[in-house]
């Protein structure tokens, strides 16, 4: 809870702070005179003021945003000798610079972190892949469990290297957001390769969700059918099961690896009631015939199925993702360019109806998430500060009256006409807006409150 609790706070306020300082620094830049740099909301905990600066610097209490407060004729009195100093007198180009610079930050800090992600190194599984399930495309394509993924390209380009199983995830994913066939070249356990062509966009039904990927049958790494560990008065042990067993056989069918034995175990009990059934293992160098009759037990949507009280399978094949320094750079701003446009189709597909208001996360969520990834190491943490940050900046272009987008759509208009938003329009535009954001808010703190507590 306490390592939660920091973590959140941390991320939160380097985020803010970073989104901040680029509204202050173009600020500044462009020669306006900024009054306060605030991290936070409400009283003061800490505030100073660096010698020969007009800016006081200030840490407020309620760490869920900021501001720059800028000299500005709009919000009061400016002496006559200061006026070229106001933001409201500034170029048009330079107040939409101005506004731009604080997503701009975010989205720049992203691409920093990931770099230093891609340098550092992660040690993630490889692409090689589960059997898939009867009737997927995969297994209409033709691959089977233990087959490695090299290349993939989406659409008509070039095939690319997939160094790791998210790689792969991450391919799939644009394809389907895409509209894309999936191109695959595989190599096989017997070092035979083949190419996959995959009409990804026929699988998805609303986005890219679990659902879609098991209809694709990409249901995880290879690992071997193997029980791992064998829990006291299980259906297992009942059975004399050990652990190190490699099971081959059930029933009649032949079991292609720890993926596939699970679905097996699974579908025993769909019918509310698992039968025994002979199971072919093998143990020390010599094959056996053992009866094992599965647990039923029920699972999410109130579905039977089959358990045995074991664990199957393993730790997944790992190689260590790493790139050069130019290398590594150009991977971090790539990958921020792609997750920014991944972020603004699936706002756009919220908008219109083809993906889930669920998707929509709110500080419960994200606290949650900041504790999980703290906890798992430091390149982790840092790859959820990258995705956050991502997301800041773009929701913040988003073109809400409320949010910096709204501003800059404020600008584009004067460009376009001459003349800025009147009074009237722009404080209905703010109503509009805050009511858009108290929406969103709230159905993100219900989607927290499901997803903790649901």
């Amino acid at each position: 809870m306490l390592l939660t609790a920091v973590a959140f706070v941390v991320a939160l306020g380097l985020l803010i702070a970073i989104h901040e300082w680029g509204h202050y620094r173009v600020a500044v830049a462009c020669g306006v005179k900024v009054l306060r740099y605030s991290v936070g909301f409400g009283r003061p905990i800490l505030r100073w003021q660096r010698v020969g600066s007009d800016t006081e610097f200030v840490i407020g209490a309620l760490p869920l945003g900021g501001y720059v407060r800028m000299l500005d004729e709009r919000e009061g009195p400016v002496p006559e000798e200061q006026r070229h100093l106001a933001f409201n007198n500034q170029s048009l180009r330079a107040r939409a610079a101005i506004v731009a610079a604080g997503p701009l930050a975010n989205l720049a800090l992203a691409v920093v972190l990931l770099a230093g992600i891609n340098w550092i190194g992660m040690e993630e599984p490889v692409a090689k892949l589960a059997q898939p399930p009867a009737g997927s495309l995969l297994d209409k394509a033709g691959l089977s469990g233990g087959d490695r993924v090299e290349r993939a390209a989406v659409g008509d380009q070039p095939l690319e290297a997939i160094r790791s199983l998210s790689d792969l995830r991450w391919r799939v994913t644009q394809a389907a957001l895409d509209k894309q066939a999936l191109t695959l070249e595989v190599a096989t356990p017997q070092g035979a390769s083949k190419s996959l062509n995959l009409d990804v966009a026929a699988q998805v039904q609303g986005e890219p969700d679990a659902a879609f990927f098991e209809r694709l049958g990409l249901v995880g790494f290879w690992m071997p059918a193997v029980l791992e560990k064998v829990m006291d008065g299980g259906a297992a042990d009942k059975a004399g099961l050990q652990a190190g067993d490699q099971v081959l056989v059930v029933g009649s069918v032949p079991v292609a690896d720890g993926a596939h034995l699970l679905r097996l175990i699974r579908d025993l009990g769909a019918l509310g009631q698992a039968q025994t059934q002979a199971w072919l293992i093998e143990r020390g160098g010599q094959q056996l015939q053992v009866p094992v009759r599965p647990d039923v037990q029920s699972a999410e949507g109130g579905q039977s199925v089959g358990r045995i009280s074991a664990y199957i399978g393993g730790p997944p094949e790992m190689t260590l993702v790493q790139y050069g320094p130019l290398e590594g750079a150009w991977a971090g701003v790539q990958r921020t360019w792609e997750l920014s446009s991944l972020t603004l189709r699936m706002i756009g597909r919220m908008v219109i109806g083809e993906a889930s208001l669920k998707n929509i996360s709110g500080p419960l969520t994200i606290a949650d998430y900041a504790g999980r990834s703290a906890s798992m190491g430091l390149v982790q943490y840092l790859t959820f500060l990258a995705m956050i940050s991502i997301s800041l900046g773009v929701l913040n272009l988003l073109p809400l009256p409320v949010l910096d987008g709204g501003h800059l759509m404020y600008y584009l208009w004067e460009g376009v006409t001459g003349r800025g938003v009147s009074e009237v329009w722009a404080g209905r535009l703010q109503r509009a807006g805050v009511a858009v954001l108290l929406v969103m808010m709230s159905i993100a703190f219900f989607n927290d409150i499901n997803r903790l507590w649901g």
